[in-house]
């Protein structure tokens, strides 16, 4: 009786390389992950936080100065109010009259600034929106969700009041009631 020699290839481990970047790749997505659970428990920015500096870039007819992108650290110096909308959400459209005209009664002075953020929208119906509720103030899109990240919103509409010192000092979650509520937080900054 004749034995056939064994012609199967011997059995080859997964090579050593390709071991530690899946492994590479493994911690470095739990990392993420880790991350980004973090950043959820953390909640949103506080009163007494400094704002550091970040850039909006702004929509064509509601620039800043004449400038399309507004850098908060230009700002310094000046009371800085940012409101987070989109032009899907009705609580936004709640207070778009009061935010406009409290803007207008602030912009002749030039110690306050609003700022507009659009949140998770398209072009056309933001400028709808703005259109609509007749919005003057320099407004942009929160391209990537950068901004909103980092004051790490919970939804819209929220405002952040910043004072002259880059400090925030009030944060409002939910649509504002009046335009006196607005002066309310806004002018005891100014004295």
């Amino acid at each position: 009786m004749t034995t056939q020699p064994n012609t199967a290839a011997p059995r080859r481990g997964v090579p050593i390389w390709v071991q530690v970047t899946i492994w590479a790749a493994l911690l470095a997505l739990l990392a993420i992950v880790a991350m980004g659970l973090r950043r959820a428990q953390q909640g949103t920015v506080q009163p007494g936080d400094e704002i550091p500096d970040f850039t909006l870039t702004l929509f064509d007819g509601y620039t800043y100065e004449g400038k399309s992108q507004v850098s908060f650290a230009e700002l310094r110096g000046k009371v800085v109010v940012i409101n987070f909308w989109a032009s899907w959400c009705k609580p936004c459209e709640q207070e778009a009259a009061d935010m406009e005209a409290a803007w207008r009664s602030y912009q002749p002075g030039g110690q306050v600034v609003f700022l507009g953020a659009d949140y998770v929208d398209t072009e056309p119906e933001a400028r709808g929106y703005l259109q609509k509720f007749d919005i003057t103030y320099p407004n942009g899109p929160d391209l990537g969700t950068k901004i909103s990240q980092f004051f790490r919103i919970k939804g819209v509409p929220e405002t952040y009041f910043i004072d002259q010192q880059g400090k925030l000092v009030y944060v409002q979650v939910g649509p504002f009631s009046s335009e006196a509520q607005i002066h309310a937080i806004i002018d005891p900054l100014l004295k």
